[in-house]
């Protein structure tokens, strides 16, 4: 059955790869260093050469040490990607199938350098490449696996919220690259808010979501199904649309082909009908969007050169000096957009702490009539032991009353962070609108320069591992008055510790949703910043090149300016008719 099943894809990606499009994509690349848009051209390139072998991206994302690497192991039948106990994949690895295994990694500069695969760790993971901090553009690992031999590649990506902040970052950028993406989630938290960001992004980008929930060796029949019912609420929600399956698995018990399977066949059933029913439409569909935004990028570089060329250099001059007086005009006007965004912070932070002041206020009678009851029903030992008793029943309680309320909580957080986001972004294209019709026009034209998914790109750090604190050892001095405390029947002074120490584990735990999300706003507000003076850079590299190039022509007579003008028409006529139909 499988091998009919491998026969089968196989005969599907025989198919005649897209022929047409792989010639639109190194055309581009060909106009792309005409115009000195290097890394348009190199991406043409890349884009044309897994075209044409029919290779398409299946991503595994989601939040750090959810076993993504572990996960891609066990789907190629080996140990070849590094795993560990802390966040490990630093920038994006590609496992593709070769006859032989074999690993190389691309530097930034672009170019490859063949390594040994006992040798990935020291460029791919965080360990050994902090931040990455030398400079690597991606890793590709070739694998002899049947699954990968049907032309899916597998793509592990950095973690989502880890505190190297690098990280994230790079698994975003990859996004456009993909052709489909494994989300794989876990039971604590089931959804962080970043993994739902991400997914939202992809769902937009190419509508191909699987959901793994892993380590099920970890958690009960009962965590299991209340996170698979979380996570589906949550994506039918965010998305308008059904979930699917969502695979319950344990990629470490499949490596090392021990445990119960659970839903680990079906999983691999549904990738192979991935590859047989769609490999070679989600091939054809990467294509289209490399060539839409590729030429969108190009398209703008083509204006700014014929308008720097149509006027005259001195009036080009005054608008480069224009230009840069508006940058700086548009820093300062920033802090108007900072004051709007520091606005929404502080009702976020209000609404929380009445949430959270009304959490306590409901709560905390009822608790403390329970820890008194509870503790009456304690008996009697050493005062150490009696302390070790009193703290447990405190934080048997804690637990009891925080987790059901925060993990509504949790959704309300999520929503609310999401409708911040949105206002900032919305502030920020607004802004960006206002600086267009003031002078910058280049920025209406720059493409996705008003995306309104700008911006949605924070981090989601909702940290339910440790939920409830876990009381310290008492000293030596403490175990000593304890134990005083016990000889003489004086118990209240541990009673009432054990009280304050319940009062502490609910004021501590019931915060942490509220600090996540004012975190997060803060961490949108950053980034939003961040892509805000990106833009504005490019849009005047662009402009300064353009104004270089014209003033090479004019200084080489009208026969230059007019050479000049034609060469941007024509290049302007050949990335219009690149664009297949099904683009434009």
């Amino acid at each position: 059955m499988n091998n009919e099943r491998e026969n089968r894809s196989r005969a599907s990606l025989a198919d005649p790869p897209d022929v047409e499009g792989v010639r639109r994509l190194l055309r581009l690349a060909v106009l792309g260093e005409k115009l000195g848009a290097r890394q348009v051209a190199e991406e043409a390139r890349e884009l044309a050469a897994r075209v044409s072998e029919g290779r398409f991206y299946l991503a595994c994302i989601g939040q750090f040490k959810r076993g993504k690497s572990t996960l891609i192991n066990a789907l190629v039948g080996e140990p070849i990607l590094p795993v560990g106990v802390v966040p490990v994949t630093a920038v994006p690895t590609v496992v593709r199938y070769g006859p032989q295994k074999q690993a190389r990694i691309q530097f930034r500069d672009g170019a490859w350098q063949g390594i040994a695969v006992s040798d990935l760790k020291l460029y791919v993971s965080e360990e050994h490449n902090s931040e990455n901090s030398k400079g690597v553009a991606g890793a590709e690992v070739f694998v002899p696996s049947p699954l990968l031999a049907t032309g899916i590649c597998i793509v592990d990506t950095p973690g989502l919220g880890s505190v190297f902040t690098g990280n994230s970052a790079a698994t975003r950028a990859f996004v456009p690259h993909i052709d489909a993406a494994l989300v794989v989630v876990g039971a604590d938290p089931p959804l962080a808010g970043e993994e739902l960001t991400m997914a939202e992004a992809v769902d937009q980008h190419v509508g191909n979501l699987i959901v793994v929930l892993n380590k099920a060796d970890r958690t009960s029949d009962v965590e299991r199904a209340a996170a698979a019912e979380f996570t589906r609420n949550v994506l039918e929600k965010s998305l308008q649309r059904p979930a699917g399956t969502i695979f319950e698995i344990s990629a470490a018990e499949r490596l090392e082909n021990r445990g119960p399977e659970r839903d680990w066949e079906k999983l691999r059933v549904l990738l192979e009908d991935l590859v047989e029913g769609s490999g070679r439409k989600l091939v054809h569909a990467a294509c289209d969007r490399g060539v839409q935004r590729l030429s969108e990028q190009l398209l703008a570089i083509v204006i700014e050169e014929r308008e720097a060329l149509e006027r005259p250099i001195e009036e080009s001059e005054r608008r480069i000096a224009a230009l840069t007086s508006t940058m700086a005009d548009a820093e300062r006007s920033m802090r108007e957009v900072e004051y709007l965004w520091m606005a929404e912070q502080r009702r976020l932070s209000d609404l929380f702490v009445n949430r959270h002041k009304g959490f306590l206020t409901g709560t905390l009678p009822q608790a403390e009539a329970e820890f008194h009851r509870a503790v009456r029903a304690t008996p009697h030992a050493t005062g150490p032991a009696y302390r070790r008793a009193v703290m447990s029943v405190a934080q048997e309680i804690a637990q009891r009353y925080v987790l059901p309320w925060l993990r509504n909580e949790q959704e309300t957080g999520e929503l609310e962070y999401r409708q911040a986001a949105r206002r900032f972004v919305e502030m920020a294209n607004d802004f960006l609108k206002k600086l267009a019709e003031s002078g910058i026009r280049e920025l209406a034209r720059m493409p996705n320069a008003l995306d309104p998914e700008t911006g949605f790109r924070t981090q989601s750090q909702f940290l339910f591992r440790d939920l409830i604190e876990i009381a310290q050892p008492a000293s030596p001095l403490r175990w000593m008055g304890d134990f005083v405390l016990g000889l003489v029947g004086a118990r209240g002074v541990i009673e009432r510790d054990g009280r304050e120490f319940l009062e502490r584990l609910l004021e501590v735990n019931c915060s942490r949703v509220q600090n996540d999300v004012l975190k997060r706003v803060e961490e949108s507000r950053g980034r939003l910043q961040g892509e805000i003076r990106k833009l504005l850079h490019e849009v005047s590299r662009i402009a300064a090149e353009a104004l270089a190039h014209a003033r090479e022509a004019q200084a080489g007579g009208a026969s230059a300016v007019e050479a000049a003008r034609a060469r941007v028409d024509r290049l302007e006529n050949e990335i219009a008719g690149n664009l297949p139909e099904r683009v434009t």
